[in-house]
C-alpha cells in the first residue's frame, strides 16, 4: 500500500493546489474551466448508441438509511375518489382532475445523489476564490458560488474507473482506500486515460451493497473512498468534476483536523465539483458488457 500523505502535507495543498485567481478574480466555475468548447465537441463524437443511464438514486420520502433529515412529501391534490360514481373533479366541467405535491428535503448527506457547489464548504472563513463565508446566509442562501454556475449543464467525456472490479471484490473494505496508483491501474485495465475536462466516476461497490442489503444498509458505517493522495493527481490531470458511489472521502479519513480532505481541499482550494452518492451499478454493468469505460 502506498504511503498516505501527512496532515501537514494536506494543509500545504490548500496553497499548493489552489486555483484562486487562476481564471480571474470573479471565477465561479473552478475546475469546470477545464471544460472547453472543443472538449464538448470531442465528447459528443464518442456517442455511438445513444444509450442513457441514470447515475442517481431515486428520491424516497420517509425514513431512509443514512438520511440526514427525512424527506417530506404532502399532497396538495390527489385523484382519490374521482373514479367513484357521482364524484366530480374541479376542472373541465367536473370531468378533469389533477394531482400536485410538495417535496421538502436536505440534499446533502449519505442517502441522496447530489452535486456539491463551490459554496458548500469553507476553510478559515473563506470559500473558493477567497470569498467570505458570510456570503452564505440563512436569509439569502448562497450569494456566490451557488449551483447556478452550472445552469447550462455539463457536457463532456465521462470516465468510469471501477476499483471494485479491479480488486475482484463486490465492495471495497472500509480501510482499502483508493490511491493514484489504483486510478492509474484502473485506467490501464479499461484502456482509457483521464484528460482535462473529464468527469471522473469511481466505483467502490457500495451501491451494490446498498441494493443487496436494502433497508438494512447502513450508510453511516465506515466506507472506502478517494485517499487524500489523489488530490495532486486530480489537479495534474485537470479533472473538471468527480463522482463516486460514496461521499468521495473515506469514513473515517484518518485525519484529525482535515476530516474530509477531498471535500475541503478539492472544493475550497481547487474549485473542484463533487457528485456524492452516485448509483453506479447500472453504469458499471453496461460498461462491462460493452467493454467501454468512457
Amino acid at each position: 500500500m502506498p504511503n498516505p500523505p501527512s496532515e501537514e502535507q494536506i494543509l500545504d495543498w490548500f496553497e499548493d493546489l489552489s486555483n484562486w485567481g487562476r481564471w480571474g478574480d470573479d471565477d465561479r466555475l473552478g475546475t469546470l474551466n477545464h471544460l472547453t468548447a472543443a472538449k464538448r465537441v470531442s465528447a459528443a463524437k464518442l456517442v455511438r448508441e445513444g444509450l442513457s443511464i441514470s447515475c442517481s438514486w431515486d428520491i424516497r420520502t420517509g425514513q431512509q438509511p443514512g438520511a440526514t433529515v427525512e424527506s417530506q412529501r404532502y399532497m396538495l391534490s390527489t385523484g382519490l375518489g374521482l373514479d367513484e360514481e357521482g364524484r366530480r373533479g374541479l376542472m373541465g366541467g367536473g370531468r378533469a382532475g389533477g394531482a400536485q405535491e410538495f417535496i421538502g428535503m436536505v440534499f446533502h448527506g449519505l442517502d441522496v445523489t447530489h452535486l456539491d457547489s463551490l459554496a458548500h464548504l469553507f476553510w478559515d472563513g473563506k470559500m473558493y476564490g477567497g470569498a467570505p463565508s458570510s456570503l452564505v446566509s440563512d436569509r439569502h442562501g448562497a450569494l456566490k458560488h451557488d449551483v447556478l454556475a452550472v445552469r447550462d449543464g455539463v457536457t463532456t467525456r465521462g470516465v468510469l474507473l471501477d476499483i471494485a472490479r479491479l480488486r475482484g471484490v463486490d465492495v471495497l473494505d472500509a480501510d482499502d482506500h483508493i490511491y493514484p496508483e489504483d486510478l492509474q491501474a484502473a485506467e490501464e485495465a479499461a484502456g482509457v486515460r483521464c484528460e482535462p475536462g473529464d468527469v471522473l466516476l469511481v466505483r467502490t461497490g457500495e451501491g451494490g451493497a446498498r441494493i443487496r442489503e436494502k433497508k438494512n444498509y447502513n450508510a453511516n458505517k465506515p466506507r472506502s473512498g478517494y485517499q487524500a493522495a489523489c488530490l495532486p493527481w486530480l489537479a495534474e490531470r485537470g479533472i473538471s468534476m468527480i463522482g463516486s458511489d460514496v461521499a468521495q472521502d473515506p469514513t473515517p479519513s484518518g485525519y484529525k483536523n482535515v476530516s474530509m480532505p477531498i471535500h475541503m481541499v478539492g472544493i475550497v482550494a481547487m474549485g473542484l465539483w463533487l457528485i456524492d452518492n452516485c448509483q453506479l451499478e447500472d453504469l458499471a454493468d453496461a460498461c462491462s458488457q460493452k467493454s467501454r469505460w468512457e
